[in-house]
């Protein structure tokens, strides 16, 4: 199997590709592909998972014409498809081990687009034998990337801000939320922290806020939500949370850059006392480096 390029190289090379050409994915980039997802079964929280891929079909796009703006997603060769068991952080497992699957295709050459969405009565639900106790809160659709992006699709990626992210002092800080993280004070940590900045999220709200401990290398992951942007979702569209989903990116893009330059560190679940949190921003998870001995 061909060596993947470093992480941070895929991180930045990956985009939400719409426009896919009419080609097939190949037979060694597909059976890489299965193999990654064969293997790929749980996330930091410890949620069940398993992914397969499937090829794009009739059903499949139909299903997806109720997401409205993903219909235009044009001739992609498959779709990347999960189910996780339900649980306190099934969601945030869901979109850490997707994201892998994502980079990995993206390191094979391939396209991908992450949809959003209720799967669970839908055709990528029967190719997968949905359980009762799992969910699909999203799908992958994926290729091989067409020659260039039509009008419509750079008009999107416009409309959506796609190509353009919040900057890293409303997103990183020191001690807590009153202090932005310098890049001195991160250190090592810079890039890690900048693959997790440029991650993709819905609508690209970015909800994911991160804390740095003031006297050492501990990083606190925190959810701040965008107001009513789920509340609007669940209603008008049926849509699973996804900015649950998206800390799990942010989460698998700070580890995969970090083991990738040598930080070593693990996820803990303790919550902090880092004093008075913003509004509707909760505690999700911590990277603690491991100390060099």
């Amino acid at each position: 199997m061909k060596k993947q390029p470093p992480v941070t190289e895929i991180i930045k090379k990956r985009y939400s590709c719409r426009t896919y050409s009419q080609a097939t994915i190949g037979k060694s980039q597909q059976a890489s592909l299965d193999r990654f997802l064969s293997e790929n079964r749980t996330g930091p929280f410890g949620s069940d998972l398993r992914f397969s891929l499937i090829a794009a079909s009739p059903d499949a796009q139909n299903d997806l014409k109720d997401l409205g703006t993903y219909g235009v997603i044009k001739n992609p060769a498959g779709f990347m498809i999960g189910a996780v068991k339900d649980g306190p952080n099934s969601l945030e497992d869901y979109g850490y081990a997707m994201e892998k699957n994502i980079l990995f295709a993206t390191g094979l050459g391939l396209g991908t687009c992450w949809l959003g969405g209720t799967f669970t009565k839908s055709a990528f639900a029967g190719k997968i034998d949905l359980r009762a106790d799992e969910s699909m809160p999203a799908v992958v659709a994926t290729g091989q990337i067409g020659p260039q992006k039509s009008l419509l699709e750079k008009t999107m990626r416009w409309g959506a801000g796609a190509d353009t992210r919040k900057p890293r002092q409303i997103l990183f800080f020191e001690g807590g939320f009153g202090r932005p993280l310098s890049s001195d004070a991160a250190g090592d940590w810079n890039t890690p922290l900048e693959m997790a900045r440029i991650g993709p999220s819905a609508s690209n709200q970015q909800p994911w806020r991160i804390v740095k401990h003031a006297d050492s290398n501990i990083f606190y992951f925190y959810l701040q939500r965008t107001k009513r942007y789920q509340t609007r979702n669940r209603i008008l569209f049926g849509l699973a949370d996804l900015q649950r989903v998206d800390m799990g990116i942010a989460m698998c893009h700070f580890e995969m850059t970090a083991i990738d330059l040598g930080l070593a560190g693990q996820w803990r679940f303790e919550e902090p006392d880092i004093g008075p949190l913003p509004e509707q921003t909760s505690y999700v998870a911590s990277w603690e480096a491991k100390s060099h001995e």
